[in-house]
């Protein structure tokens, strides 16, 4: 009988889970410089405020979770180049890539962009699958 699990197990997980981790590291560094700007400066304070009110903030949010998407494949390609990519690992990038961001939300630092959120979910996803779309197989 053939194993259904058995792709589980031959996918690399370390690899994206450090993949992701590094991805949401510069994330995060790019979150709390904007976070500063908005509280130190105030002209970079005026645009992000008009960038985050509605209708706005939801095509910004869904911006940021579409280049985070990509980031992680571009971080993925760079670190990782011998890796054979495929549909199922883009797949386990987007799992590991929200569970890091899940985690990241347990921790007390504050955040502008980085919410697990629906619209993180599927922005990631069209982020990871538009930039991965040579390798789906």
């Amino acid at each position: 009988m053939n194993n259904p699990l058995r792709r589980l197990k031959q996918i690399p997980w370390t690899p994206l889970f450090w993949v992701s981790l590094l991805t949401l590291f510069w994330a995060s560094v790019i979150d709390q410089l904007l976070r500063l700007g908005l509280i130190y400066v105030d002209l970079i304070g005026r645009a992000l405020t008009l960038l985050f009110t509605p209708p706005l903030s939801i095509i910004v949010g869904l911006a940021a979770a579409v280049g985070l998407g990509a980031l992680a494949v571009v971080f993925l390609e760079i670190l990782y180049p011998q890796m054979m990519i495929s549909t199922g690992v883009l797949w386990a990038l987007l799992l590991c890539l929200f569970l890091m961001l899940v985690i990241r939300s347990l921790l007390p630092l504050p955040t502008i962009l980085l919410e697990p959120s629906y619209s993180m979910l599927i922005g990631a996803m069209l982020g990871i699958f538009m930039k991965g779309k040579p390798y789906w197989r």
